[in-house]
């Protein structure tokens, strides 16, 4: 498609395209299109304009190629289901037109026109105040309510019109940030999943989640997410379901019970028939339980919610007692007219979810508020090693056969049993296997997974084991090939190690290289920068390659050869001696340790009940998003306590300033409610740009 370059400097370049008017769906098709760009890391469409500003870091001509080659036609199938750029439309229309009707309303209509216009307004607001009061509570509507028709009888219709237009002004963005939050974060928690496990004549085969249809059978196993909705006919799981319910125990699913789509298997495997091939329900399902649970509303922000409903009575008070020593309305209406609560009700949750949109930007999806506060307050970080501290794509570096068994057959082998299962490890050995070429076609009977273990299962009729030095020699009482003990002792400690027996007996290592972040020693020194007094690591690798790691990435406290309930263990006692932790995990045995966390992080790719029971996940890219998730929070408190001390400084001038007569009801009103407008619009601004 044509375009014109209207302006370019190193990295960046502004294009507007060759049409006269952009729809909002053409502007979702040509972002995303953009985005899915080799090289591209940000794109701002602008319908209004036409316009469009690429961020890039390859070769300019491969941004111009891709331009050429643009268009609606030939991308219609990257129509964003869930696009934020209606909302955003539908609000800064909102705003448009309330403004402007103000504005003529004042200039044009009569007096007597505005008054019955402000009467008929107030009955919203009238009606608020009087339920209110029937469920014998005295809250923020009564306190509206009072300034409201206290202004009107004392013929003060300008500030009671005003009153409510301010007021109106800060619903439309409490609840614009509100549903935009809620709809990012929807998004974020969308499902993850390419591949799934298709039942065909008796035989499993890997096929892209958008061949299945309606009818067929699909096969999940121990740690992997559902990705459509479906009835199980054989097996047995216990799912969790915390996405869609926000119930954090699983639920025993079997024959005839009803699974969801983005739920997860925590033990055992079971065959799904599909009912819904789209998965179409789970994205409002989402978003029903994000609205619904009490997970978006910080300490912080709940406290400021409960704090602004019980200064209701004080300011009514404060308002009789100015009037019964003083005799004097207009000094009485200073009091009642700047309220504390207004501005901490609309304010703070507008703050808070913005921070959440902002976390989203880089690539951080926050479940709720309170995890944001709980990061901003920690004092303890555990690390997971693999695929945490490591790189999320370890490789296979030897394979060391025992017992005289081919190396390429023991290789096929481990790949037959490793590719069901979603971890790191796992991965590197069935991408060996297909970088050699090696078919590893299906030869076992039922896999059974031992979560931080290993795998268990049978091929022509022999046992077959593959896991940890632990589950191998001391669970399962292997042994070593008689005459080869040597080669054992000698395999290199610099290696994590995937042990493969074969009816009792070893069969061969699988060495495995985990190649360091580049980034992680940096993290760690910088979260020690940022206020975390312990960084702790944790893994279920032998002692030599813990330290190995540990003293590399400049980590003090680390602990090898951990169970999965060790780790949790370790954060239930550090909660004992008053700490918040962070938990940093992305496999299934970092699980339990996520959810006993403050703030459990999982990486995105990691796997996916781990996703799932974390309250925060970070992208794969790099560890650096730690840091800025850590400056967000840290930038988000300080917000939060500025916005108390300015309101509270702030209004108690405005009536100090109200019974001394030196500024009018009306004047106070106004300053009060262009203060709770003032931060609410502050609160919708980028956290980190200010800091940093």
């Amino acid at each position: 498609m044509k375009c014109t370059i209207l302006h370019e400097s190193k990295g960046r370049m502004r294009v507007r395209m060759a049409q006269k008017h952009m729809s909002l769906s053409q502007a979702d098709i040509l972002e995303a299109y953009l985005k899915g760009t080799d090289g591209v890391t940000d794109v701002k469409v602008h319908d209004l304009t036409c316009d469009a500003v690429i961020f890039y870091k390859n070769d300019r001509a491969e941004i111009i190629s891709a331009l050429a080659s643009f268009g609606y036609d030939k991308c219609g199938g990257l129509t964003v289901e869930h696009s934020s750029r209606v909302l955003n439309r539908e609000y800064q229309d909102k705003l448009f037109f309330m403004l402007v009707k103000r504005c003529v309303n004042r200039i044009v209509l009569p007096v007597w026109l505005r008054t019955a216009i402000t009467l008929v307004r107030s009955v919203k607001y009238i009606k608020a105040g009087i339920r209110c009061l029937l469920k014998r509570k005295i809250q923020v509507p009564v306190l509206d309510m009072t300034a409201i028709v206290v202004s009107m009888l004392r013929g003060d219709f300008a500030t009671a019109g005003s009153i409510m237009f301010l007021l109106g002004i800060g619903d439309i963005l409490d609840e614009w940030t509100h549903k935009k939050s809620v709809a990012d974060l929807a998004g974020a928690m969308s499902i993850n999943v390419d591949k799934v496990w298709l039942e065909c004549g008796g035989e499993s085969v890997l096929v892209p989640v958008s061949d299945v249809r309606v009818g067929d059978r699909i096969i999940v196993r121990t740690g992997n997410m559902i990705p459509l909705d479906g009835k199980v006919v054989s097996g047995e799981a216990l799912v969790n379901q915390s996405s869609i319910t926000g119930e954090p125990l699983p639920v025993r699913r079997a024959n005839g019970g009803y699974v969801y789509a983005g739920t997860v298997i925590e033990e055992g495997d079971c065959v799904i028939q599909v009912e819904k091939a789209t998965g179409s329900g789970r994205y409002d399902r989402i978003v029903h339980m994000i609205e619904e649970s009490e997970k978006l509303k910080s300490e912080t922000e709940d406290h400021a919610s409960h704090l602004a409903d019980k200064l209701v009575p004080y300011s009514l008070g404060a308002t009789a007692l100015i009037w019964l020593l003083t005799r004097n309305v207009t000094k009485a209406l200073a009091v009642l007219m700047v309220d504390f609560s207004c501005a901490l009700k609309l304010s703070m949750p507008v703050t808070v979810l913005s921070a959440m949109r902002e976390a989203s930007v880089h690539n951080i999806s926050v479940k709720g508020g309170r995890f944001l506060e709980a990061v901003s307050q920690a004092e303890t970080v555990v690390f997971d090693k693999t695929g945490t501290l490591t790189k999320a794509e370890p490789k296979v570096a030897d394979i060391v056969c025992f017992g005289g068994n081919d190396e390429e057959e023991m290789l096929k082998l481990a790949a037959c049993l490793e590719e069901h299962y979603p971890h790191s490890m796992a991965k590197a050995v069935v991408s060996e296997a297909a970088s050699r070429g090696l078919n590893h076609e299906e030869r076992h009977s039922k896999v059974e997974y031992i979560v931080a273990h290993g795998i268990s299962s049978s091929v022509d009729g022999k046992k077959v084991i593959i896991g940890s030095q632990h589950f191998v020699f001391e669970d399962e009482k292997c042994v070593i090939p008689e005459g080869e003990q040597e080669k054992f002792d000698s395999l290199k400690a610099e290696y994590s190690h995937l042990y493969l027996a074969v009816s009792g007996v070893l069969a061969a290592v699988i060495c495995i290289e985990d190649p360091l972040r580049a980034e992680a020693k940096d993290v760690v020194s910088g979260l020690k920068k940022l206020g975390i007094k312990n960084v702790v690591m944790m893994t279920g690798d032998n002692e030599k390659t813990a330290e190995s790691v540990a003293r590399a990435v400049g980590i003090d406290e680390y602990y090898s050869e951990v169970l999965p309930e060790d780790k949790a263990n370790f954060i239930r006692s550090e909660h004992e001696k008053g700490r918040k932790v962070i938990m940093l995990g992305d496999g299934v045995n970092d699980s339990p340790a996520l959810s006993q966390a403050d703030a459990g992080i999982a990486i995105r790719d990691g796997a996916a009940i781990a996703r799932e029971v974390a309250d925060i996940m970070i992208g794969s890219d790099d560890l650096y998003s730690l840091l800025t998730l850590k400056r967000l929070s840290d930038a988000l408190m300080d917000r939060i306590h500025s916005n108390y001390r300015k309101i509270i400084g702030f209004n108690f001038m405005l009536i100090v300033l109200g019974v001394a007569g030196i500024l009018p009801p009306a004047t106070s009103a106004l300053l009060h409610n262009a203060l709770t407008l003032e931060i609410s619009l502050r609160g919708m601004t980028n956290l980190l740009k200010e800091k940093e």
